[in-house]
């Protein structure tokens, strides 16, 4: 089986890779293997076409392939919270919150988060086409096997950006280079509150795979839920992981980075972040229903295994 992954080099679908990496899916009896399937767009659509089995990306990207979530489950959270951050060029000397700064600049992201982006400045107060502020993707962020976050990173250094809306790993990468400075982080606090819940890194499977196999579904939530308890209480793993993982420099920040994420590794979906991310899906044109239940959304058969 294989459970795939938009961007591998990246904190934010980190559990997934790492159950792999630690043998945790092994220790369930499943043969499962990551495989990168990049853009978000396509990832969904491999999904939905039987090419892959599992995916662990944003909970909202489903609606990319199956509308209205026809079809597709959520089967539990990889961590909570918004797991993209907005950095900077260290430059214009912008504290966290300041989005004042940000009037007149080149920020990148690719398409599936540039709307992200939009949604997050405009409750924000904050409106691109006003504000003549580019939102733009730069082509190293779009070559195949390219990651998103390290791309955004080069980009910025290279001055082709003043900021960019990515991953925990370029984060990481444009602050400890001098680069860049976060700007938002949604998770710790920064901007407004109800941007927190627009989505959040989850393990999404097809309702046929669940009705067909749910010891399978089953074993892949326990798989992350013990990736998630393991990480928490040690962050070696998170380095043995990363080293098998990853190239050595990412390899070599990556246990910094989740002991900052461990106290959102929880595996819980609750009704209060299924209602907040349709309002959110609606908000950006990918949901056109009025009305979806939490039933239609979440395989909540497993909501036993999660962790609270």
């Amino acid at each position: 089986m294989r459970i795939a992954v938009p961007d591998l080099v990246s904190s934010s679908y980190f559990p997934a890779a790492a159950a792999a990496a630690l043998g945790y899916y092994r220790d369930e009896g499943l043969d499962i293997s990551v495989a990168v399937v990049s853009p978000a767009e396509k990832c969904a659509q491999a999904l939905r076409d039987g090419d892959v089995d599992f995916i662990a990306g944003p909970a909202h990207a489903p609606l990319l392939a199956f509308p209205d979530w026809q079809g597709v489950k959520l089967l539990c959270a990889q961590s909570q919270g918004m797991c993209w951050f907005l950095v900077m060029r260290r430059a214009l000397r912008l504290g966290r919150g300041e989005l004042d700064g940000i009037r007149g600049q080149r920020i990148a992201a690719v398409p599936f988060t540039a709307p992200i982006l939009r949604r997050v400045l405009a409750a924000a107060g904050i409106d691109p086409a006003r504000d003549k502020i580019d939102i733009v993707t730069p082509q190293r962020m779009l070559e195949p096997g390219a990651n998103v976050g390290v791309a955004a990173a080069q980009a910025l250094a290279a001055g082709e950006v003043d900021g960019f809306f990515a991953n925990g790993m370029g984060a990481e990468i444009a602050v400890r280079s001098g680069t860049g400075d976060i700007v938002l982080d949604i998770r710790r606090g920064d901007g407004p509150a109800e941007c927190f819940n627009y989505t959040m890194p989850a393990i999404v499977a097809t309702d046929r795979l669940v009705a067909a196999n749910p010891k399978a579904a089953a074993g892949v939530v326990r798989a992350i839920v013990r990736a998630q308890r393991e990480l928490r209480s040690d962050i070696a793993l998170a380095a043995e992981a990363g080293a098998l993982l990853f190239p050595p420099r990412e390899a070599g920040l990556i246990a910094d980075i989740v002991l900052r994420d461990v106290p959102f590794y929880s595996a819980g979906l609750s009704y209060s972040f299924v209602t907040a991310m349709n309002v959110f899906a609606r908000d950006i044109g990918l949901l056109r229903a009025a009305q979806v239940s939490y039933q239609t959304v979440v395989a909540s058969q497993f909501a036993g295994l999660w962790d609270g």
